[in-house]
């Protein structure tokens, strides 16, 4: 059955458009047009008034910690979360048991992936093998299986181990999707489910950590030539660092997340909810995140969508694990921070979560075409509501975002 949607606006070739509806046929194809059909056509009316429609987002950074962590998520909550939040493909982190560092371990979670999964996903292979620094994983063989990217999760420490894997992945085209972290400039951890807890309070985590290994990686990828992306960045360094590779014409991408462009460390509270990897940092930090979305800079918001269960993140800033969900929250949240703010236009905003990851990563996705399949969501952008955590997909109910009132919820998707 044909579906007519009427009376939205509609994101098209990078412009929202008024006045046009969509026509879907029985084969998902889609056909954007000036005039409403006879509604005695065979096909059913939707009026979506008050929505927007739009290219379905993809996320680049989420953990679906299946297989071998199923107690904090699956990969069937994680992507129906996904679903609920506007997304029709997500990138999975390498952070679960077995790691997929061989072919046994990214098989072990392509197969979940392929029976439970209910958007796309595509998991990223280690770098090192179980993400412990010492040894390269066989690239070639991990993006043959499927693999997208390669990323580790937690910082590659040793530089000519870095260098070693930036090496190979331009041998094969791939990516290095790196979390930068330097471990010697934390006051002490432990390693807790392949990720680095810190044992000192959230607040302490200095900026250096994050900036100084994008540094040594971008000095690198300008000498390999490699695709690099630089997974959540939170502080201004680490924004004019980028700035000024990209100037210099190095192949580098970034993101960073919601919590990092409407929140700083003084919104903090002593809860679990507001822990996270990097932290929440400065003012200062999140105007240069701002400057560097208007200016593209930063080319795509991820979520780091990080559950973890109720007794993990009960233990305030200092004891709780690091990582908050993100999936359902994240085009309200922006929407409403800063779209309706001014800050930046909804077209930005579909062009950070739907156009630009699909460039980058080559996954399918990014468009409205007419006369093309079509995977799109349709988003409530008048209503508002309250963020509440107990009605969401994902089993983790952790977000820094609990109670606040946002406009942007799913009417309906459609992924051909």
């Amino acid at each position: 059955m044909k579906t007519y949607l009427k009376g939205g606006l509609i994101y098209v070739d990078g412009i929202i458009e008024e006045n046009k509806g969509v026509l879907v046929d029985d084969n998902g194809v889609v056909y954007i047009q000036e005039h409403c059909p006879d509604e005695g056509d065979s096909a059913i009316f939707e009026d979506v008034s008050g929505c927007v429609i739009v290219p379905s987002f993809t996320d680049v950074h989420v953990h679906l910690r299946e297989p071998g962590l199923s107690y904090k998520e699956t990969v069937e909550t994680g992507t129906k979360a996904a679903k609920k939040g506007g997304y029709a493909c997500v990138l999975s982190m390498p952070n679960v048991k077995p790691s997929p560092s061989d072919e046994a371990g990214l098989k072990a979670q392509l197969d979940i992936i392929e029976k439970d999964a209910c958007v796309e996903v595509h998991p990223y292979a280690a770098i090192t093998v179980n993400s412990e620094g010492h040894t390269l994983t066989d690239f070639r063989k991990l993006k043959e299986m499927g693999a997208v990217a390669s990323d580790d999760g937690r910082g590659v420490q040793s530089e000519s181990m870095m260098e070693k894997a930036m090496v190979e992945a331009k041998k094969i085209d791939a990516i290095i999707a790196a979390h930068c972290e330097d471990n010697s400039l934390l006051n002490g951890g432990y390693i807790h489910d392949g990720e680095y807890c810190k044992l000192h309070g959230h607040k302490g985590i200095c900026s250096e950590s994050e900036w100084g290994p994008i540094k040594r990686d971008l000095e690198l990828a300008e000498k390999t030539g490699v695709k690099y992306h630089v997974c959540h960045i939170s502080t201004k360094e680490s924004v004019q660092l980028i700035r000024d590779a990209k100037a210099k014409g190095i192949d580098v991408t970034c993101e960073t997340a919601p919590h990092y462009l409407v929140m700083n460390d003084m919104m903090i509270d002593e809860d679990g909810r507001f822990k996270m990897n990097p932290p929440i940092r400065s003012e200062e930090d999140r105007l240069a995140l701002i400057e560097g979305i208007k200016d593209g800079t930063i080319d795509m918001i991820a979520t780091d969508h990080a559950p973890h269960s109720a007794e993990e993140k009960s233990k305030g800033l200092a004891g709780s694990l690091m990582g908050v969900v993100g999936l359902e929250t994240a085009f309200a949240v922006l929407y409403t921070e800063l779209v309706e703010k001014g800050i930046i236009t909804l077209e930005k905003l579909v062009e950070l979560m739907a156009v630009n990851p699909v460039k980058r990563f080559g996954v399918k996705g990014g468009a409205l075409k007419n006369g093309e399949k079509g995977r799109f969501s349709v988003l409530n952008i008048t209503d508002e509501y309250e963020i509440d955590p107990e009605n969401f997909e994902t089993k983790g109910r952790s977000t820094p975002f609990k109670g606040k009132k946002v406009k942007g919820s799913l009417k309906m998707s459609f992924f051909a």
